[in-house]
């Protein structure tokens, strides 16, 4: 394959019954799920399976529901609406068991759409920002149209595809996704600054993108020798990369090497990637195995929450019965750094809500899910300190976690605490 063709075109491919996976996050091929979208009149029951996307996905609306179906492993933003209002669905499940339902065709998988760089000179393109779980969806499709932009990455590991596997190539110059930073708030500020007094030399680090992971990296300038095992990253770990604080020396898996599975950043970030030998953007399966995190020294994994009663429960996909995200990898980095030698699982959150309502609660509310059970759980960070769980009580639980709730709903919590284990 070595001729481009109009996304119109490329599209055909697909037809109705099928099932079709979008590529991941900033990798999310836009182009080609328009042209999907505009072919809605003549396509009927097409089953669209992936994991958070960018852009708008117009397959998701109401009027297209005969001709596509959305079943989201990680719900993004652009398709909240959609789960929440019954005109998608949700599938929970471990970040790292999705390549594994592909490759067992327990979600099998007829036409994969996905972004990639342009070829080198012996035909390699790369998946750049989003290996994941991209690369089982290119090996299990029937059928691969590829949207080659010169605007994506190339980089480094498992995500090196050959034109030979694609059915179709479509070329598009559109700006790969950008995520801009934004200024860190009082608050979020001081979740990184207690995360960080926690942070060893030589610990391997995994955080998310967004806040409190910026947070925490802008207070690590003065470390030695950490390294990055991650599902994700974003633009933080540039300049501890460069100031050498980052130089993952002591990491047993890959040293010398940041290991991912996907990046959302600003294009500073992409550049600095780009053909890059000390990032490796790997299949997440391998990623995220509990087996792999573990062998690496220290290490500390930083997830975030939406809610976590006072027995230490956590959940992070919902609210309430509303489906807000996903699983992701949470599960698999707070059991991996817990059993990483010297490891230091982190579930950190800001003590309240927009509306002023205390996120460490009694119970959980009504319908949420428990991503990450209270046996699992070792320490929980808001701005007010860190509670340490691990091996604690009931009761010894709630009092730690009160702790660190805001002030002004402590008191409410300690009589609701009162009542469930009659002493505090």
């Amino acid at each position: 394959m070595s001729e481009y063709i109009p996304a119109a075109e490329a599209v055909k491919i697909i037809q109705s019954e099928d099932s079709v996976f979008i590529h991941t996050a900033a990798a999310t091929p836009n182009t080609l799920v328009d042209a999907m979208v505009d072919r809605a009149d003549e396509l009927r029951g097409v089953e669209i399976f992936h994991l958070h996307t960018e852009g708008e996905a117009g397959y998701t609306k109401p009027e297209y529901s005969k001709s596509f179906h959305t079943n989201s492993l990680f719900i993004g933003g652009n398709c909240r609406n959609a789960v929440g209002d019954g005109g998608a669905d949700f599938i929970p499940c471990f970040l790292s068991e999705v390549p594994i339902m592909f490759r067992r065709k327990v979600i099998p998988i007829n036409v994969a759409l996905i972004q990639v760089s342009p070829p080198d000179r012996h035909g390699f393109t790369s998946l750049g920002v989003s290996v994941d779980a991209a690369l089982a969806a290119v090996e299990m499709a029937d059928k691969v149209i590829a949207q080659v932009n010169p605007n994506m990455p190339r980089t480094h590991g498992d995500g090196l595809v050959h034109v030979r596997n694609f059915n179709a190539m479509v070329w598009s110059e559109e700006p790969i996704f950008e995520m801009a930073a934004h200024a860190l708030t009082e608050t979020e500020k001081s979740i990184g600054e207690h995360i960080a007094t926690m942070i060893d030399d030589g610990s391997t680090l995994q955080m998310g993108i967004g806040a409190i992971p910026d947070a925490v990296l802008s207070c690590l300038s003065n470390h030695k020798d950490l390294g990055v095992h991650t599902e994700m990253f974003s633009d933080g770990v540039i300049p501890l990369i460069e100031s050498g604080v980052i130089n993952n020396r002591l990491k047993k898996k890959h040293p010398y090497t940041l290991v991912s599975g996907f990046m959302i950043g600003s294009r500073k970030l992409y550049d600095f990637v780009d053909d890059n030998p000390s990032i490796r953007m790997l299949d997440i399966e391998y990623v995220n195995d509990t087996k792999v995190i573990r062998q690496n020294p220290k290490v500390v994994s930083i997830n975030s929450a939406i809610e976590v009663d006072l027995t230490g429960q956590v959940c992070a996909d919902s609210i309430g019965t509303r489906m807000y995200s996903g699983v992701g990898g949470q599960m698999d980095f707070i059991r991996g750094a817990s059993l990483s030698e010297g490891g230091k699982p982190i579930i950190a959150l800001p003590s309240v809500t927009r509306r002023g309502e205390s996120r460490i609660s009694s119970f959980l509310k009504q319908g949420a899910g428990v991503v990450t059970t209270r046996a699992h759980v070792h320490y929980v960070a808001t701005e007010y300190g860190i509670a340490d769980l691990y091996g604690k009580s009931l009761r010894r639980r709630a009092r730690a976690l009160i702790e660190i709730a805001h002030p002004d709903h402590r008191e409410q919590l300690e009589r609701e605490a009162y009542k469930r284990f009659k002493v505090l």
